[in-house]
């Protein structure tokens, strides 16, 4: 039954990125920056999660939402999953999030997610990626942007860890901008790279805003593995 439902989330999904992202294609640059993200991104991003809960039964509960700043920061996430892509795009917006390049390729989606100012690297290139990284994530702070990455740099399965990649932390030590952590436990329900979902409570928590300032970036890396670490075991002994 699980795969029959993972089945029907698939075929939802792709549904719903093509008219949609047809959609944003259409319509979305006649639109303001930040109504214009609202449309594409929050649009788009609410009616999946709500099609993961109907056809899968996978819902979250999230702590920590009282510590979010009101001015956008840079926010660095446990990666395991496709669900937090989705969850943390619905939370912060507008958002800047640091994507492979060719994701702009793939048709619909790519061509609408390109109307919403990402962050697009070749990865092939690692130092020109990083400067690109800081240069163009400090201009969307600069323009109210909430930056977001993935410092694992790919997705673990629930319970690995992977070696934090130096973008966040240079972006942090460039910006003088404080960063928020997200840890959570969606790859016990939403594995990376599978195909079965699994029902349940996805749950997640925000750090609180951690200070950057006058910090180098080695120090700022070291920071962010130890609390990342704190946080992601807070998650794994809570109830339920």
């Amino acid at each position: 039954m699980s795969m029959v439902r993972a089945g029907l989330f698939y075929f939802g999904y792709a549904v719903i990125t093509i008219v949609w992202g047809s959609l944003g294609v259409a319509f979305g640059w006649m639109l303001p920056f930040r109504s214009r993200f609202a449309f594409i991104i929050g649009g788009w991003t609410r009616l999946c999660l709500f099609w993961l809960r109907v056809s899968c039964g996978i819902r979250a509960e999230i702590s920590g939402l009282q510590s979010l700043p009101e001015k956008p920061c840079i926010v660095l996430s446990r990666h395991e999953s496709t669900w937090e892509t989705l969850f943390l795009q619905t939370l912060l917006a507008p958002q800047a999030t640091l994507i492979k390049r060719e994701l702009l390729w793939i048709p619909f989606f790519g061509w609408a997610f390109s109307l919403l100012r990402p962050i697009a690297i070749d990865r092939s290139d690692g130092r020109k990626a990083l400067r690109q990284l800081v240069t163009e994530g400090k201009s969307r702070l600069d323009a109210g942007l909430w930056v977001v990455l993935f410092p694992e740099g790919t997705r673990l399965q629930h319970g690995e860890s992977g070696k934090l990649q130096p973008g966040g932390a240079a972006l942090a030590a460039a910006s003088g901008a404080p960063i928020i952590l997200f840890a959570h436990d969606a790859g016990r329900y939403w594995p990376a790279h599978a195909f079965k979902k699994t029902p349940g409570v996805i749950r997640g928590c925000f750090s609180k805003p951690l200070s950057t300032t006058g910090m180098t970036s080695k120090a700022i890396q070291s920071m962010v593995a130890d609390e990342l670490q704190t946080l992601m075991q807070s998650v794994a002994t809570r109830p339920g």
